[in-house]
């Protein structure tokens, strides 16, 4: 990977699971409330232990070039100078996602 090139950590929730995504694109795009994140950045493993929840998502993005997510489900994006291993949790039982929509129509 080029020094050049930014790389980021996006940190976002999706049917009550955490996500933890490394990828080269990252912007907000002209559909308005979304982040589209694009060129994800998959762990080569050279270890003989495998992490399901890497290969879980490896599988789930492998044809995805780009996706668009919901503004309100981002919980966090860091610049990163290496990437390490994409991963799925569990959210406990305290922590929801947002329940109103960004934009409330006036009655």
């Amino acid at each position: 990977m080029d020094n050049n090139t930014p790389l980021y950590k996006i940190q976002f929730i999706s049917n009550g699971q955490r996500y933890e995504l490394f990828v080269k694109t990252l912007r907000q795009d002209s559909l308005y409330g979304f982040v589209e994140v694009g060129d994800f950045v998959w762990n080569t493993h050279t270890e003989l232990v495998l992490d399901p929840s890497h290969e879980k998502l490896k599988d789930e993005f492998a044809e995805v070039t780009s996706t668009f997510i919901p503004m309100h489900n981002v919980l966090r994006i860091d610049t990163v100078k290496k990437h390490g291993t994409a991963k799925i949790t569990e959210l406990s039982d305290k922590v929801a996602p947002f329940p109103s929509p960004i934009y409330t129509p006036k009655k």
